[in-house]
């Protein structure tokens, strides 16, 4: 019995121990490093519609790492296909049970799903419908995929490009313009070798409103 006892203890005495190091000491260690080395990282990289850093969410319009919903807009650049709506509904989808909550995600849908198939054609007919000058066979991939998270902020250069003119004629910005906002919004490779190139959509459509006026 006494034996029992003690290793009860033990056990007891250790899991106290874990919890306390593991639930509280770690993650509040965690937070505290990630706040006085990565203060704008830690809290979302918030940006303001003048494109500066915030931590102030009633200032932020968005985060330069989560994209946004701009579709219906020919006004601006429009991100990729999402898996998660970007968590975007109306107020008939979240009555009728189509709004999930907030999540991040793809779809998971396999090439010859016949759901994937029709959402990538609905969605050759709308980029063709807001870009008539494209044809379709050079819409970009990324333009009609979904990222793994659902919440990719980024495009590759060339989705930015391939959507130029539409957002010209709809601004009444030159192409140059446009061409400049883009190339001032695109970050390289990390470390110059990893990914890809990529276009920050958000950045760029910051840009844009704040040159025609809308901000």
């Amino acid at each position: 019995m006494k034996s029992f006892l003690k290793y009860l203890r033990s056990a007891a005495v250790l899991t106290v121990f874990m919890l306390v190091i593991c639930g509280f000491a770690y993650p509040a260690a965690m937070t505290g490093l990630g706040q006085l080395i990565f203060p704008h990282q830690a809290n979302g990289s918030m940006i303001t519609a003048e494109g500066e850093k915030t931590a102030d969410p009633e200032k932020a319009v968005g985060s330069a790492i989560v994209g946004q919903d701009f579709s219906g807009d020919q006004g601006y650049f429009q991100c990729r296909v999402s898996g998660v709506n970007y968590n975007t509904y109306t107020a008939e989808e979240k009555a009728d049970g189509t709004y999930g909550g907030v999540s991040s995600g793809g779809s998971n849908l396999a090439p010859s799903n016949e759901e994937l198939k029709q959402r990538v054609e609905e969605s050759v007919e709308q980029f063709l419908k807001e870009n008539p000058e494209v044809k379709k066979g050079d819409i970009p991939a990324d333009l009609l995929t979904a990222s793994g998270s659902g919440m990719d902020p980024h495009i590759t250069p060339e989705s930015a490009e391939i959507q130029i003119p539409a957002i010209a004629e709809a601004t009444g910005l030159s192409e140059e313009e446009l061409r400049g906002i883009v190339e001032d919004n695109t970050e390289g490779k990390v470390l110059g070798v990893y990914g890809h190139e990529r276009v920050n959509v958000l950045r760029c459509n910051l840009e844009i409103a704040k040159i025609s006026g809308n901000l």
